[in-house]
């Protein structure tokens, strides 16, 4: 498992106009080919009156899983073009389809290239983009008596809170660097006077967005 990577923050989709033609991106998270395919297809149904489909899309770790259709547009002037925004921003796990419905003016090899790549770049400024870090669920069992304090301290912190459990203690699941896993123990213990217990979970991945 990669420790860190971008990708999409949701499902969404972002349309723009260029000479008179529409260009409708539609952006998902995808962790599969055939995930990736069968998203495509669901926009093809649903655009199946519009003058093309165009498509890309890049999966794994290391990016091996990567295509790009132009579905009937000139070859390398809608799919590359789409594929390329994907890797200039370094995401993971995307597929984009562009819808154009074509307004009557012929763009040229060149004006399609900048229209799918422009059509692409603002759909996943529209979308949204996380990165997605590794952490370590490191779960601090404490008295209510403390819970204030610590989740003032906490939202101060570096330390994100997942999730408050209430039963006789407050269960406080937050995500841990796992080489800070130490650091953020001695640091409860210091704010509890030592009145915290301590369990590790597992590694879980944390969202945060990333601004443009």
């Amino acid at each position: 498992m990669l420790s860190h990577y971008k990708t999409v923050k949701r499902s969404g989709s972002h349309e723009i106009i260029i000479q008179k033609s529409r260009f409708i991106a539609h952006i998902s998270r995808v962790e599969s080919a055939e995930e990736a395919i069968a998203f495509i297809e669901k926009i093809k149904k649903q655009h199946w009156n519009a003058t093309h489909n165009c498509s890309a899309y890049m999966i794994g770790e290391h990016d091996h899983i990567q295509k790009a259709n132009d579905d009937g547009e000139p070859s390398g002037t809608a799919g590359v073009p789409i594929l390329e925004v994907i890797k200039k921003r370094g995401l993971k796990d995307t597929a984009i389809v562009v819808t154009r419905y074509f307004g009557g003016i012929k763009l040229g090899a060149g004006g399609l290239i900048r229209a799918y790549g422009k059509a692409a770049s603002e759909g996943l400024n529209a979308t949204g983009i996380v990165e997605r870090r590794l952490m370590k669920i490191v779960t601090a069992s404490i008295d209510y008596t403390w819970l204030g304090k610590i989740e003032n301290e906490l939202h101060a912190s570096v330390y994100e809170i997942k999730e408050i459990h209430y039963g006789e203690h407050v269960d406080v699941d937050i995500f841990v660097e796992e080489e800070h896993v130490q650091t953020f123990r001695d640091w409860m213990i210091e704010l509890t006077n030592g009145q915290a217990d301590f369990t590790e979970g597992g590694v879980l991945y944390m969202e945060k967005d990333v601004e443009f």
